[in-house]
Formats: structure tokens, C-alpha cells, sequence
């Protein structure tokens, strides 16, 4: 009778292809690079709109400082989703 090895190596490369690490670890790094890259121009643009607010319009800064936590949420949902991805791998 034929020996049969089924060890963890074995069965991991039969399952699926070599680079499907790799792609699967860019797609982690893309989620991270784009939330972040997004919550960064979000960031840069809300704080030009906070810019000409104090000029033109002092009483409502504190208001406009929302679209600045909104970015910062952004890149925080980017991190949650890559962490969930890594996860998956």
C-alpha cells in the first residue's frame, strides 16, 4: 500500500497557487495605502476650508472641524479593514 502524506506543506500548495499570498498581502497594503492616502487630502482640504472659515467667518470655526474627524475616521476604517483582511489570509 502506497504511503499518502498529507503534512500541512502538502495540502497548503495543492489549495491554492504560490502567489495567491502575494496578492492577497497587496490587497492589504492597497486598503491601508488608499484610506490613508484619502483621510490625508481629506485632511489638506478641510483644513484650507477651516483656513478661509476663521477668516471669513470666525464664529463658525468650531463647526467646520468636523470634515477633519470624518478624515481621520477614514484612515482609522482603512486600518480596521486591513487588519480584517490580514486576518483572512
Amino acid at each position: 500500500m502506497a504511503s499518502l502524506d498529507y503534512s500541512a506543506g502538502s495540502m497548503l500548495t495543492e489549495m491554492c497557487q504560490p502567489s495567491s499570498a502575494f496578492f492577497g498581502f497587496m490587497g492589504v497594503s492597497s486598503a491601508i495605502m488608499f484610506a490613508n492616502l484619502g483621510a490625508a487630502y481629506g485632511t489638506a482640504k478641510s483644513g484650507v476650508g477651516i483656513s478661509s472659515m476663521g477668516v471669513m467667518r470666525p464664529d463658525m470655526v468650531m463647526r467646520s472641524l468636523i470634515p477633519v474627524v470624518m478624515a481621520g475616521v477614514l484612515g482609522i476604517y482603512g486600518l480596521i479593514t486591513a487588519v480584517i483582511l490580514n486576518g483572512k489570509i
